[in-house]
C-alpha cells in the first residue's frame, strides 16, 4: 500500500470521538467482560432482497430476525462497484483511492506490506479464520490470507474460480483440497460447463455424489467456531452466494420454494440462492446460541456491492436505486448493511449515518478494545459510538469511489464518485463532466444539479483530486496454460 500522509478520520470533531471512544473502551474491558468475537458475513452480488429492506418477493426470516434484534442501516455503501476493489477497501480500511487492489480481474494481489484488520486483530489476541472467496490474491502470491493475518482460511482464492460452485478443489489455508465427486464436470459439457439451472446430487453419467461448494464453506466455517469458542476470534465469512453461475442442487429446499414461481429462470435461482443463504446465517446465528458466545458476539451482515441483475417485474433487486453494480450510481454502491450485538447495539434500532467498508477496520479494533494500535493511514471512521448509542456521529462525512471498468486491462482510472454530507458527484466515464446529486432530496439520482451549483461541484472534484494516488501495479498472476486462477 502506498505511503499516505496522517490524516485524522473524517469530520469527526476531536472532542466527540474522545468521549465516545472512552466509553466504548470501558464497555469493552477485557477486566470487566470476555473479550468480544467478531463475526462478518459478507455475501456477493446480493441486491435489496430482504424482508428487512422491503422485499415482498424473497423470503429471508433470519436475516430479518438479525435485522429486528440490531441496527439496520440505511445508508451503508460498498467499498467499490465491483468484487475485488470492495473487498481490498473492507480489508485495509483505505477507500478506492488508497487502497491496494483496484482491479477486478480476480488474482490481482495485496501487496506485502498491506496491513489487514485480521493482522491487527490476530496480532492482538484474536485467531482469525475466513470461509468463502477471497479474492484480493492468488496462490503463492504476496496477498494471500494466511500472509495477512488469518490462520485459516478455506474456499477460493482467485475470484474467477469462485464462479463456479462445482469446482474440482477448494483451498484450505494455501493447500488444495480436491473435491472428488465433482472431477470432470465442468469439461464433459460443451464450452467445458455444465447448463446453470437446478443441477442433480448425483451425477447421471458417473453415479458420483456432487459437492456444492457453498455448502461445504457453511460447513469448515462452523467448524471453525466450535474449536474457536473459548477464546475471542475474528470469522470473516464472505460467502460465494449469489454471485456466479446460477447452479443450485436440486433438492436444496429453497430451490424447492421457488422452482414454480412464475418469473424467469434465473430471478427463479438468485431468490433461491438468496433463501438458501438466509437459512444458513441463521444456522451460524443458532451456533452461536449453542456454543454460549451469542452476547459477546459482534455479527456484521453485507452485500460486497450493489445487485449484479435487477430482475425488474419480478426482484427489483435496487429497490428503486438507479444503476447497479458496476455503475458508480446509488444501485451500485448502496448495500444492506446490518448490526447485531446482544445488549450493546439496541435491538430494533436504525441509523442514518452514510457508512462504508473502509469503516471495518476502525470499528472491529474499538470493538476489540485495541483502539491505540490502529495504523494511522485510513479512511474509514469508528462506528462503535453510534452502534451502542454512546455518541451520534457526524453525517457530514466524505467518501470517496473510483474504478477502471475494464477488468483485464491495465489499471487507468474509468469511473468515480464522491459523496460530501448530502451532495455526491459521479462520472461513469472521466472523459465527461461531473454529474452532481443532491442524495438527501434526489436518492434516485434523476436530477443533475451540476448547471445549477458549479461551485460544488469545483470543491468536491478538489477534493478528489487531492485525497487519491495512483494504486501500486495491478498484476494478475502467471497461471498454469489455458487455466483462468492457479
Amino acid at each position: 500500500m502506498p505511503a499516505l500522509p496522517r490524516r485524522r478520520f473524517l469530520e469527526l470533531s476531536l472532542a466527540a470521538t474522545a468521549v465516545a471512544s472512552a466509553a466504548c473502551r470501558k464497555a469493552v474491558d477485557p477486566a470487566e467482560a470476555p473479550r468480544p468475537n467478531i463475526l462478518y458475513l459478507i455475501v456477493d452480488d446480493l441486491g435489496f432482497d430482504l424482508g428487512c429492506y422491503g422485499s415482498k418477493q424473497v423470503e429471508t426470516p433470519h436475516l430479518d430476525q438479525l435485522a429486528a434484534e440490531g441496527m439496520r442501516f440505511t445508508q451503508a455503501y460498498s467499498g467499490c462497484t465491483v468484487c475485488a476493489p470492495a473487498r481490498s477497501t473492507l480489508m485495509t480500511g483505505t477507500h478506492m483511492g488508497h487502497t491496494p487492489v483496484r482491479r477486478n480481474s480476480g488474482g490481482v494481489s495485496l501487496q506485502a506490506d498491506s496491513y489487514t484488520v485480521a493482522q491487527l486483530l490476530s496480532a492482538n489476541g484474536y485467531t482469525c479464520g475466513g470461509f468463502g472467496k477471497w479474492g484480493i490474491a492468488d496462490l503463492d502470491t504476496p496477498g494471500v490470507p494466511e500472509k495477512h493475518g488469518f490462520s485459516r482460511f478455506f474456499g477460493y482464492y482467485h475470484q474467477v474460480h469462485a464462479h463456479f460452485y462445482y469446482t474440482d478443489y477448494l483451498i484450505d489455508t494455501g493447500k488444495k483440497v480436491p473435491l472428488p465427486g465433482n472431477q470432470g464436470i465442468y469439461p464433459d459439457l460443451p464450452e467445458g460447463r455444465i447448463p446453470q439451472g437446478p443441477v442433480p446430487s448425483v451425477d447421471p453419467a458417473t453415479g458420483r455424489k456432487r459437492e456444492f461448494s457453498h455448502y461445504r464453506i457453511v460447513d469448515e466455517m462452523k467448524r471453525f467456531l466450535r474449536e474457536n469458542k473459548d477464546h475471542p476470534f475474528f470469522c470473516y465469512a464472505p460467502w460465494t452466494v449469489p454471485h456466479g453461475r446460477l447452479e443450485i442442487p436440486e433438492d436444496d429446499p429453497a430451490w424447492q420454494k421457488y422452482k414454480d414461481r412464475p418469473w424467469s429462470l434465473n430471478a427463479r435461482l438468485y431468490a433461491a440462492y438468496v433463501t438458501m443463504l438466509d437459512r444458513h446465517a441463521g444456522e451460524i446465528l443458532a451456533l452461536l446460541k449453542e456454543l454460549g458466545v451469542d452476547s459477546q458476539t459482534a455479527v456484521f451482515f453485507s452485500s460486497d456491492n450493489g445487485a449484479a441483475s435487477q430482475y425488474p417485474g419480478e426482484l427489483d433487486s435496487t429497490a428503486g436505486l438507479r444503476g447497479g453494480k458496476t455503475s458508480m450510481y446509488e444501485g451500485g454502491l448502496r448495500v444492506p448493511f446490518l448490526v447485531r450485538w446482544p445488549g450493546r447495539v439496541a435491538a430494533g434500532s436504525e441509523s442514518d449515518l452514510p457508512i462504508y467498508f473502509p469503516d471495518f477496520l476502525p470499528t472491529a479494533a474499538a470493538i476489540a478494545g485495541i483502539e491505540p494500535k490502529v495504523p494511522q493511514a485510513l479512511d474509514g471512521i469508528d462506528l462503535l459510538p453510534e452502534l451502542t448509542g454512546a455518541a451520534r456521529l457526524p453525517r457530514e462525512r466524505k467518501m470517496y469511489w473510483e474504478w477502471n471498468k475494464d477488468h483485464f486491462a491495465p489499471y487507468v482510472v474509468f469511473m468515480q464518485a464522491h459523496r460530501d454530507g448530502k451532495w455526491k458527484i459521479v462520472r461513469n466515464d472521466v472523459s465527461k463532466g461531473w454529474e452532481l446529486y443532491d442524495l438527501e432530496a434526489d436518492a434516485s439520482e434523476s436530477s443533475n444539479l451540476a448547471a445549477a451549483h458549479p461551485e460544488v461541484v469545483e470543491r468536491m472534484a478538489a477534493w478528489v483530486a487531492a485525497n487519491r494516488v495512483d494504486p501500486p501495479e495491478q498484476v494478475e498472476p502467471d497461471k498454469p496454460a489455458g487455466q483462468k486462477w492457479r
